[in-house]
């Protein structure tokens, strides 16, 4: 790993890094995207991808190993470049100038890639909340564990407040990467005055595709609501396991 080492530690390693694991997540929402497409299909045929994929421990592990590694990356450096042009800008400036002319500033000195570290950090807490409702439920008691994967998402996202959270986070999400594909080609050095008009346009395509496709499914669950509840939480508790001698009754002593 000591060329990744060497890469961190310098510019254009980071530039390229960044740019990597920015196209590999761009990658994985077309995945994903694509695989939650599956709702509208109906229950049978959701929950027979959802189980074919969770069936196979082998690929999950190391596909789950090479997302959650590509986050860590993308996050680490994305702070570590934040901290690095503040401290170049030095504190003070009330405005911030550019003299490239594909860049407009605003009356705040923003531009659109000033803008990465705030949606990132919008992004980042939106997928801390899409990871405790579905895959590592430890905020609170789950109360979707027997459910199936079809009735737990139509179940989730059929609140108005998650749906609300959900739809907003997606919009965020469709505005960071209509820039951040196009940022990460460059970053790579995969841009050229003839392609780079092309390349600008599709990254606002995929960022629309990206938003509406999973806002859509927040509009779903709500649609669906009141079809699917949880288990019964009324039912009596099962006896706890460890208590194998029951109090006996007062006139037993």
């Amino acid at each position: 790993m000591s060329w990744l080492t060497a890469a961190l530690n310098s510019s254009v390693g980071k530039k390229c890094v960044m740019g990597g694991t920015g196209l590999f997540l761009c990658f994985f929402l077309v995945i994903h995207l694509a695989g939650n497409l599956l709702l509208y299909a109906g229950a049978e045929s959701y929950n027979h991808y959802a189980d074919a994929l969770h069936s196979n421990v082998p690929f999950l592990i190391v596909a789950e190993g090479l997302l959650y590694t590509a986050f860590v990356l993308h996050i680490y450096l994305a702070i570590s470049t934040n901290r690095s042009n503040h401290a170049a800008r030095g504190r003070g400036y009330a405005q911030k100038q550019t003299k490239r002319e594909d860049r407009t500033v605003n009356v705040f000195g923003w531009t659109p890639d000033t803008t990465m570290f705030v949606t990132g950090a919008i992004v980042l807490a939106f997928i801390i909340i899409h990871l405790n409702d579905f895959r590592f439920p430890v905020i609170g008691r789950s109360l979707t564990a027997e459910m199936s994967p079809f009735d737990k998402a139509a179940f989730l996202m059929g609140s108005s407040i998650r749906g609300a959270v959900y739809i907003g986070g997606c919009l965020v999400l469709g505005v960071h990467v209509s820039h951040g594909l196009q940022s990460a080609f460059q970053s790579l050095g995969l841009n050229h005055p003839k392609y780079t008009p092309l390349i600008k346009y599709a990254s606002w395509v995929f960022a629309f595709i990206v938003a509406i496709g999973f806002s859509s499914f927040a509009l779903w669950g709500i649609s669906m609501r009141g079809k699917v509840t949880p288990p019964d939480e009324s039912a009596p508790a099962a006896p706890d396991d460890g208590d194998v001698h029951p109090h006996p009754h007062p006139e037993q002593k």
